[in-house]
């Protein structure tokens, strides 16, 4: 048997009427990146972290933005729930011609190399996101992927340790991020400036409108 406990009326209800306590976000953010909580922030976006562990092991022959939305996809199932839009986001980076996209680097000398490849050139940023709506009866799904090219300046060896020695490559596709100490690495952006940050903010708040959230 559950024990009620007596409450003061004003506590949780007024004259015998219930008054609801906060209403808990509908959205779900299936990740643990800090950036794209951050980016959500910024927008005034309402939402529960629900970080999710899965496979994101680049197959074969797989070109990088098709990587990116199954690894989306596959995190967003991972964190389904009834009754919550559920969002989940990958993101890779990529060098024209070249199928492998470059992932988070293992160790320092993985990211020496791939600091190496992108210096002085182009290269592409993909970052996919999937919404799923499970409010109704039955999951509504959009999935969208935003490619940003990005032009790295050349860098000396000397330049590529320092930024080696700040860390900044941990965790982060292609060994840089560009929303901290590597912004002074990047020449230039095409595209958007939020999705090689981690998520593209203007894409997902046009596909919550579609879905009528907030």
């Amino acid at each position: 048997m559950v024990a009620r406990v007596a409450r003061p009326a004003g506590i949780g209800e007024t004259c015998g009427v219930t008054v609801a306590g906060p209403r808990t976000p509908p959205l779900v953010l299936a990740s643990a990146s800090p950036r794209r909580a951050d980016l959500l922030r910024s927008a005034g976006i309402d939402f529960v972290a629900a970080p999710v562990d899965c496979d994101e092991r680049w197959r074969p022959g797989e070109p990088p933005p098709t990587y990116a939305a199954r690894v989306a996809r596959a995190k967003a199932e991972l964190a389904l729930r009834a009754g919550a839009i559920v969002l989940a986001a990958d993101t890779t980076v990529w060098l024209s011609g070249q199928v492998e996209p470059l992932g988070k680097p293992a160790d320092r000398a993985a990211a020496r190399a791939m600091l190496e490849r992108l210096a002085g050139a182009r290269h592409c940023v993909t970052t996919a996101f999937a919404l799923a709506d499970t409010r109704a009866p039955r999951t509504r799904w959009i999935e969208r992927a935003v490619t940003t090219t990005v032009t790295m300046r050349p860098l000396s060896p000397a330049e590529i340790e320092a930024h080696l020695d700040f860390e900044d490559w941990r965790d982060k596709a292609g060994g840089y991020g560009i929303q901290s100490r590597a912004a002074g690495l990047v020449r230039a952006i095409e595209g958007s400036y939020t999705a090689v940050v981690g998520l593209p903010l203007a894409e997902v708040i046009e596909a919550l409108g579609e879905l009528e959230f907030g």
